[in-house]
C-alpha cells in the first residue's frame, strides 16, 4: 500500500503539531504541583514526542516514495 503525498503531507505536519505542542507544554508547566502530577505529564510528554517521531518518520519515507503528479 502507498500513501499518498497529501497524506504523507498530513503525517509530517501532524508530527509537526505534536512536538510543537508537547514541548511547549513541557516549558508552560507552572511549579507548586506535587511530584505526581510532573511524573504524569513527563510520561505523557514523552510517549507523544515518540509518537510524534515515528508518525514523521512514516511522513518522510511516504513523502519519498510517493509520485510527484497522482497517477491519472
Amino acid at each position: 500500500m502507498q500513501i499518498s503525498r497529501k497524506i504523507a503531507g498530513f503525517l509530517l505536519a501532524l508530527a509537526a503539531f505534536m512536538i510543537f505542542e508537547w514541548i511547549n507544554l513541557g516549558f508552560n508547566l507552572a511549579d507548586g504541583h506535587p511530584t505526581s502530577f510532573y511524573v504524569v505529564h513527563g510520561v505523557l510528554i514523552g510517549v507523544n514526542i515518540v509518537l510524534a517521531l515515528v508518525l514523521g518518520a512514516i511522513g518522510l519515507r511516504a513523502w519519498a516514495k510517493s509520485p510527484k503528479r497522482p497517477p491519472v
